[in-house]
């Protein structure tokens, strides 16, 4: 526990210390919290060398109380206008700032919470069950961006960039284009060197975060004439002259998560701003990339489980024909199937969670936990509209929202095509021998 519960956020520490009672709307009864407690004290007591998954640390479950009752009280009563009006309300954002939740991993020496990768997992997840647009914020600022400035960070950099980011800076990761989705590499984005500092030219779409943003981690070619092994990472602060945030798209889904485009007209950025080494960008966002799919598949787990959750109890006391709706067998088959779905994707999510943050190769892992959480929010939430009947159909309760907003899932960080694809390679070289 030590000093990063102390954190969970200066502010959270102390509040950790308080009995979290368990929130009941839309989350799991508090049975939930007993059985995880007797697995872990059951796995301590017999030591067993491999506990199930879903045994957690004493750390992370607090974390996880922490964060239910969090979403719950200061989330909760804003998703429905923040849907309407497709913007993040300041006090959710100050709020997430406020209990350490923008910082996860980073050190306390600069102002972080000092946990670990798959606390943020768990974080994103129940931050997703009441809104998956938090989630989204909390999963950039946590395995995108704060991830790549810890670890290839000047202390210079760390010192000027982690503190902020931590405490009230939100950060926006900036790779994609127009011509350059899924094929990332193609970017058009150029970066000329004139003596210690840079001139940026280009355009970027589909910037995640990119209205609250204070600090852009931007990808640009140094040297066209290298390829794709040109690109670098440059930070760059919000208030740069020659940076334009562009109108946000009207969306889908995550409505109140800003996704906006942005221009860069002879943006200057000095040398020091350069985030690891010249050419070697495309390297940071392929890891960057592989590590943050597990945190969509995350988000994708807990939006179908806060879906699901908010779901069942209206079965179990919508009365037709005589009784429940529950009681029907063909009823009783499908959430079965569904709570089946849902399980398989938490093993997978966390597992592959497990495996990155136990330094174990977990890209194939990373790719199928993605793919199958987006396949069982897609599932989940559509067959929730169903059982729900006409209401789910009705912006008075949130299934609808949670059907819009799984859709992302399916394109975000890979495709599926591109998440099978990958998966694919890795069992060609797995079967070489």
């Amino acid at each position: 526990m030590a000093a990063s519960l102390m954190r969970i956020g200066g502010k959270v520490g102390r509040q950790l210390s308080r009995s979290w009672s368990v929130c009941q709307v839309g989350l799991r009864n508090a049975a939930s919290q007993s059985a995880r407690d007797a697995a872990a004290e059951q796995a301590s007591g017999l030591g067993m060398p491999f506990p199930p998954l879903q045994t957690f640390s004493e750390e992370e479950g607090m974390m996880m109380d922490a964060v239910k009752k969090f979403a719950q009280e200061r989330i909760a009563p804003f998703v429905s206008k923040m849907d309407e009006n497709s913007k993040m309300d300041d006090e959710v954002i100050r709020g997430l700032f406020e209990q350490g939740l923008m910082g996860i991993e980073i050190d306390p020496a600069y102002g972080g919470t000092g946990s670990s990768f798959f606390s943020s997992i768990l974080v994103i997840e129940e931050l997703a069950k009441v809104d998956p647009s938090v989630s989204v914020l909390c999963d950039i600022q946590n395995t995108l961006i704060n991830t790549l400035v810890t670890k290839l960070g000047t202390e210079e950099q760390k010192e000027k960039y982690l503190t902020r980011l931590s405490t009230d800076t939100v950060g926006s990761f900036c790779l994609s284009e127009a011509e350059s989705g899924s094929d990332a590499f193609a970017m058009k984005t150029r970066a000329d060197k004139h003596q210690d500092y840079y001139i940026i030219n280009g355009s970027k779409m589909w910037i995640s975060n990119a209205e609250q943003a204070g600090v852009f981690l931007v990808m640009a070619n140094a040297d066209h004439s290298a390829g794709y092994r040109g690109i670098t990472c440059f930070i760059v602060d919000r208030e740069t002259e020659g940076l334009h945030i562009g109108r946000k798209e009207n969306k889908l889904g995550l409505r109140a998560s800003s996704t906006c485009p942005l221009n860069f007209d002879n943006l200057k950025v000095p040398e020091k701003n350069i985030l690891g080494k010249v050419g070697h960008g495309y390297k940071y966002a392929i890891g960057m990339l592989n590590e943050g799919r597990i945190g969509i598949a995350a988000q994708m787990l807990g939006l179908a489980q806060g879906c699901f959750d908010q779901t069942v109890p209206y079965t179990r006391q919508r009365i037709q024909f005589g009784k429940r709706i529950f009681d029907f067998q063909g009823m009783q088959h499908q959430i079965s199937h569904v709570a089946t779905q849902l399980e398989a994707a938490r093993l997978l999510t966390y597992n592959a969670a497990r495996l990155k943050e136990a330094g174990r190769p977990f890209i194939k892992e990373a790719c199928m936990a993605k793919y199958f959480a987006a396949e069982v929010a897609t599932l989940a939430t559509s067959k929730c509209i169903e059982w729900m009947g006409g209401v789910g159909f009705t912006k008075d309760y949130p299934i609808e929202k949670f059907y819009r907003d799984c859709k992302i899932g399916t394109i975000y960080e890979g495709t599926t095509n591109i998440q099978l694809s990958t998966i694919a390679k890795h069992l060609d070289k797995q079967y070489d021998n």
